[in-house]
């Protein structure tokens, strides 16, 4: 599990096919000098697990044709820029919010506006995940745990900090580009106990349980 808080950028060095899904080299970074065989790393929001043939320069990724197909980790080419995030220690502050590293969809920027040294970013809202956001709550762009300013029928809006905004790959956006979706899966999991609820007569033994309540 993440956090959706940004260890460190670093480019994409290979990309190659591999047994229907790719091989994906990145720059391994200071802060993750020490990230070993079997370790989940969060790249651009994907958890993917380090592979022990991984150089002291590189990281190395095993990417699923699933992936591919889900995130943007498929269109990516060498020198493209991707936010890197080690999975959370058990002992460590949870800075942002849940963040399991499994894209949900991919979306387009829709606007992208400066006032001073804040950002506000717009991205376009599908219809099969919109009913998990909601105004002042989580969602992960890109990885980047960021909060929901304002919510439309067909678009998201996020406020962007300038500590953000230079320590992500936010900066290399541009309208219309494709950022990977992660929405809060615990609004996934209260809807999934909440289908077993409705029709089965739980539902109102539930209802007269709280109406019950003191």
């Amino acid at each position: 599990m993440f956090t959706g808080l940004v260890e460190a950028v670093a480019r994409v060095t290979r990309r190659l096919p591999a047994s229907g899904g790719a091989l994906l080299a990145v720059e391994r970074p200071a802060r993750l000098a020490d990230a070993a065989e079997g370790e989940s790393v969060a790249v651009s929001g994907v958890c993917l697990t380090v592979r022990g043939d991984s150089p002291p320069g590189e990281l190395l990724f095993d990417v699923s044709p699933e992936t591919l197909r889900r995130s943007t980790l498929g269109s990516l080419a060498p020198g493209g820029r991707v936010n890197l995030e080690r999975a959370l220690r058990a002992d460590a502050r949870l800075g942002g919010h849940v963040v399991a590293g499994h894209v949900d969809a991919t979306a387009a920027v829709t606007r992208l506006s400066r006032e001073g040294g804040f950002w506000t970013l717009g991205v376009a809202l599908d219809d099969s995940w919109s009913r998990y956001v909601v105004e002042k709550g989580s969602v992960a762009l890109d990885g980047i745990s960021l909060t929901v300013a304002s919510l439309t029928s067909r678009e998201l809006v996020v406020a962007v900090i300038p500590a953000t905004w230079a320590a992500t790959t936010l900066a290399d956006r541009r309208s219309a580009d494709l950022l990977n979706v992660e929405v809060d899966v615990l609004a996934k999991y209260v809807e999934r106990l909440v289908a077993g609820f409705v029709g089965s007569g739980r539902d109102e033994r539930l209802r007269r349980l709280l109406d019950d309540r003191p």
